[in-house]
């Protein structure tokens, strides 16, 4: 991660078109961009269905929220899904506070929500 970035996103395309973005860094509105961006390229290239990789994620406000529920609904709309894997203890909270967990299909690990 660059020093001036608090937010990096790598893609991997899984096979029946699933792409795993995982996310290292802070989601918030500052940095939001960084993870619509290579969801929409994922979209672009086909891929309905998003597995974010969340076990490296440091921290999440609710612009990150409000990204992954704009996130589900887009690959919802288009036929796919939005998974989250392994969200750390504070997003948790705050999913569960929100009621976001009964909308996000939470896994343990990125082939427990690819299978599944």
């Amino acid at each position: 991660m660059e020093p001036d970035n608090i937010l990096t996103v790598t893609g991997r395309d899984l096979p029946g078109g699933s792409t795993v973005l995982t996310a290292v860094g802070e989601i918030d509105r500052d940095s939001c961009a960084v993870l619509r961006e290579a969801a929409g390229e994922a979209v672009r290239r086909g891929h309905r269905r998003l597995i974010l990789d969340l076990t490296k994620m440091t921290f999440c406000d609710s612009s990150g929220l409000s990204l992954f529920v704009d996130l589900h609904r887009q690959a919802g709309a288009n036929g796919g899904w939005l998974r989250m894997v392994a969200p750390q203890a504070d997003l948790r909270s705050m999913l569960r506070v929100t009621h976001l967990d009964q909308l996000f299909a939470l896994y343990d690990t990125v082939d427990a929500a690819a299978e599944s």
